[in-house]
């Protein structure tokens, strides 16, 4: 508009020269430029204010808003859902491990009496007449000391461990104080005696070893 305004100005100075319009052509060049100044002003004003949300823009927005805080409040129990389903799977599991390492303690339960009888046989019979001169006796010796090591070699086998603590520190979880007394030579605390062995199941304690606790005089 301005550019238009100044060739209009050119124009009336070449077709005219009167003072009168040359004082009027200023004024109109001001006029236009006003004008065009003021329109713009307008239109940036215009450009400025937005329109006013209607009442459906409302609804769906208060709608996504609702349906937003829906979606993070499911997301969570989602998640704790899995949290606790993947502990039961764990705590399940190790049930199912404990059982197939411990299904047998009744059993094995069972069997320590008769590898105790056997141990107890074969320590009754006196080493001096375990001799050639008796081969019955030493039959009868050699085939219950046979039947032990075997025994014993099934328990391994299974997981079950002899305890034979002579001489070590007392362990409360492992060995069970029948009596507790001075002994010279000894470390106070330590065991003096076995009075009868234990056993361990995949390391646990299955029996306790009987054992006699040195004590300081």
């Amino acid at each position: 508009m301005a550019n238009w305004c100044v060739r209009a100005v050119r124009q009336s100075y070449t077709l005219i020269a009167s003072p009168t319009l040359v004082r009027a052509t200023p004024r109109l060049l001001c006029t236009a430029a006003q004008q065009t100044s003021s329109g713009i002003g307008t239109e940036e004003e215009n450009g400025a204010q937005k329109p006013e949300p209607s009442a459906a823009e409302k609804a769906l927005t208060e709608e996504k808003t609702q349906l937003e805080e829906q979606l993070k409040d499911v997301t969570d129990r989602y998640k704790r859902a899995l949290a606790d389903t993947e502990n039961l799977r764990q705590r399940s599991q190790k049930m199912i491990d404990d059982a197939k390492l411990y299904g047998i303690q009744g059993f094995c339960k069972d069997l320590l009496e008769v590898a105790d009888i056997l141990e107890k046989a074969t320590e009754s019979v006196p080493k001096s007449e375990v001799t050639a001169a008796n081969p019955h006796l030493k039959n009868l010796y050699d085939g219950l000391v046979m039947t032990e090591v075997q025994i014993q070699k099934v328990f391994r086998k299974h997981g079950l461990i002899k305890l034979n603590p002579d001489g070590q520190k007392f362990d409360p979880y492992e060995h069970e104080a029948v009596f507790h007394a001075p002994v010279d030579g000894k470390e106070p605390g330590t065991i003096a005696i076995v009075t009868k062995v234990g056993y361990k199941l995949h390391g646990r304690t299955l029996r306790p070893a009987l054992v006699g606790v040195v004590k300081a005089p």
